[in-house]
């Protein structure tokens, strides 16, 4: 249930245009870019991807960012037409 509810405030935002931005590269981003440019990403989780990009090197494909402790399904699902790898 909890999970629902955070699948329909993450689509509510990008329905409000939260999430409309023609797009961000994960690998070249810096924390407060990615809080600001994905929806449902707050600084930590932001941080959480920079701190997963420095370990593990670049994200190779959009779907890699669901590796990054907190970014789940629903948060790739919002933001994955926006996600780039590459410039």
């Amino acid at each position: 249930m909890r999970r629902l509810a955070r699948l329909l405030a993450l689509v509510s935002m990008w329905w409000s245009g939260a999430a409309l931005a023609a797009g961000v590269n994960v690998n070249t981003a810096d924390a407060r870019t990615l809080a600001r440019e994905l929806a449902g990403v707050g600084p930590a989780k932001a941080e959480a991807i920079v701190r997963y990009r420095k370990e593990h090197g670049p994200f190779r494909a959009p779907e890699d960012l669901k590796k990054v402790e907190g970014v789940g399904e629903a948060i790739y699902e919002v933001n994955k037409a926006r996600i780039k790898v590459k410039d």
